[in-house]
């Protein structure tokens, strides 16, 4: 009998097995598993919910999502849509024990107290008491703090200085007790590694780096801001470039010694840009704004980053991971 070699793109990301290091994230694919009617989620490595917050919210008004004018990225001020946890444990949560990948859940708040409530009811449903106790609530693998949406009031607050991100954390942390925590910052606060230093002091097992980056866009003719919210946030090529430079500067002042994974986000759109994000120091990636243009994006990605491993001459793309030369 044959046997299968391991792929030269699976990884691990704080111990959770991917079979390709590839998340679609938060935001840009449903609410939970939406894409799978486009897209065989057996081929990335995982998918992350859209930030759930304590209450539903219909989010901004529009015009809340749109291509900027230099083409390349995209505007949003979504402000937080989701139909709130209690709908999302029942309605669509369920739906995870039948996802081939891993499922990472994203929690957004607006006080310490949010954050709480949200991700202690996500890790009640994944352990619940013995009694009630069924196969399927095992579908959560890691529970993403959102404390960098630039979009909503005090969406970026609690990731604004060291000390707020540690209360944050050191809060959520007991209510976590056996999904992994991974902590998504922002791309502009001015220190960011003493904010990844504070995340990984107060029990993050794992980073986002980054979010949008904050922007507004004004019509010249009716004087009127494009976006219904004024500002937003803009994803996409235009900051890939800014984003990389950040998981390089965490990787190399941090993370690499902390051992600590980063998954790199920001721009991701082919196979290259994901394999920056890798040589700066990122064990794996998100894509978003990518799937408004091509849902099959991160197929083409993987297959991209299995034959550049195989030229890079290493077994597997974790031997990659912070090999930027010097």
């Amino acid at each position: 009998m044959s046997v299968t070699s391991p792929s030269p793109i699976s990884t691990t990301l704080a111990g959770i097995p991917l079979a390709a290091p590839i998340l679609l994230a938060a935001g840009a694919s449903g609410t939970l598993d939406e894409m799978a009617d486009v897209l065989d989620l057996s081929r990335v490595g995982g998918v992350i919910s859209k930030s759930i917050t304590r209450l539903n919210r219909d989010g901004n008004p529009t015009w809340r999502i749109l291509p900027s004018r230099s083409g390349l990225g995209m505007l949003n001020a979504i402000g937080l849509a989701n139909p709130g946890i209690d709908a999302f444990l029942t309605d669509y949560l369920p739906r995870s024990a039948a996802m081939p990948c891993a499922v990472i859940c994203s929690v957004a708040g607006f006080s310490v107290d949010d954050y709480v409530i949200v991700a202690e009811k996500l890790d009640a449903w994944r352990n619940p008491p013995a009694a009630t106790n069924t196969s399927s609530r095992t579908r959560i693998d890691a529970i993403e703090l959102n404390v960098s949406c630039p979009n909503v009031k005090a969406g970026c607050d609690f990731g604004s200085t060291p000390a707020a991100l540690s209360e944050l954390i050191q809060a959520v942390r007991p209510v976590v007790k056996s999904a992994k925590l991974i902590i998504k910052l922002s791309p502009w606060p001015v220190g960011l590694p003493d904010l990844a230093r504070a995340a990984i002091d107060s029990g993050a097992d794992a980073l986002t780096i980054s979010n949008t980056m904050p922007a507004m866009e004004i019509d010249v003719h009716t004087r009127a801001p494009r976006l219904a919210h004024r500002t937003g946030g803009l994803s996409g090529p235009s900051i890939h470039p800014i984003a990389v430079k950040l998981v390089h500067d965490v990787y190399a002042k941090v993370c690499r010694d902390a051992k600590v994974p980063i998954i790199g986000a920001g721009g991701v759109s082919t196979w290259e840009d994901a394999a920056e994000f890798i040589l700066a120091g990122a064990t794996c990636v998100q894509i978003g704004t990518a799937l408004f243009a091509d849902p099959r994006v991160p197929l083409k990605i993987a297959k991209g980053l299995d034959r550049w491993v195989r030229e890079q001459r290493v077994s597997n793309i974790a031997e990659l991971v912070g090999a930027v030369k010097p």
